[in-house]
């Protein structure tokens, strides 16, 4: 599976949020599997999204094709920040899905992982963040993915804000020193996302 991820610095929210309404219509194109985001919740004006894929080939046929029109109705409303795509490595709760409907918050990270650590980083996000995650009351589900030059992309939905704060507090720090986070990682940024429910596809 493609994750495409895209932010962008909003300029006119009210015409950004009708013009995402409209990609409703990417339900009817090929290898497309669902849409979601919102707006971050440290930095005013800023959206990010959430696209998933089957894979290279129906992205790129999307891309070559109806994407455009669909872009269209959000001229000049945002300027892109970021736009980047990963292939999925990892759920992070079993069975993941690219589904919003249930989600408050939306939690990114984005780590540039040191090429020599790429094997211990994937294990430790399989043995150690992974189950710490799945078993956090208010965790839906979470995907991991991985993207060029050793980057990787976690994604991880949640039904609360509370909840995500609760894990944030209780278990991160802890959970970094047993991964062994710092010799694996040289940067990690992120943020932290509230849903818009209409934006879902």
């Amino acid at each position: 599976m493609l994750v495409k991820w895209i932010r962008c610095g909003v300029l006119d929210q009210a015409g950004f949020d009708r013009g995402q309404r409209r990609w409703a219509a990417l339900r009817e194109q090929p290898g497309f599997h669902g849409q979601g985001g919102g707006w971050s919740r440290s930095q005013p004006g800023v959206a990010h999204l959430f696209a998933f894929w089957d894979g290279q080939a129906p992205y790129d046929a999307f891309m070559a094709g109806p994407h455009a029109g669909l872009a269209a109705t959000q001229a000049g409303t945002f300027e892109m920040l970021a736009a980047r795509t990963f292939t999925r490595r990892l759920d992070v709760k079993v069975g993941f899905e690219p589904r919003f409907s249930d989600a408050d918050l939306l939690r990114v990270a984005l780590c540039k992982v040191r090429p020599d650590r790429v094997d211990h980083f994937v294990q430790a996000q399989q043995r150690v963040w992974n189950p710490a995650m799945a078993g956090s009351p208010g965790m839906l589900r979470g995907v991991f993915a991985e993207g060029a030059d050793s980057d990787f992309l976690v994604l991880s939905a949640w039904n609360s804000a509370t909840e995500h704060g609760k894990y944030r507090e209780g278990a991160v720090a802890r959970l970094s020193d047993r991964a062994g986070l710092d010799g694996d990682v040289l940067s990690v940024a992120g943020d932290v996302v509230d849903v818009v429910q209409a934006w879902t596809v």
